[in-house]
Parts: C-alpha cells; structure tokens; sequence
C-alpha cells in the first residue's frame, strides 16, 4: 500500500497548496474548488488510515 499512501498523501499536500494560493489570491470560486478538493483527499486517506499530518488547517475559522 505504500505507492497508494504516497499518492494520497501527494494529492492532500497539492489541494493544501491549491487552497493556500486560491486564499492568498482572494479567488472564492477557486477557493470553494480547492476546499472541496481537500475535503475528498482527505475523505479518502483517513478512510484507508493514512496519516497526512496537519500543517495546514482544511478550514479556516
């Protein structure tokens, strides 16, 4: 399970950094596209138990 844990672990870290641009640029659209993308990668990982750390909040307050 390795290749699926790295490729899932890969996919939260690019929608993480999708998130944190499309913010950064003010951009809501993208924004609600990346949020939702972030919300299934991670969806995804910790329904097969895999630790994707918590470096940046899937949500801000």
């Amino acid at each position: 399970m390795g290749g699926f844990a790295e490729a899932a672990r890969e996919r939260v870290r690019a929608a993480r950094a999708a998130l944190t641009a499309a913010r950064e640029a003010e951009d809501a659209y993208e924004t609600a596209v990346a949020q939702d993308e972030l919300d299934d990668a991670l969806r995804v990982a910790n329904g097969h138990g895999i630790n994707v750390g918590a470096d940046v909040p899937a949500e801000e307050g």
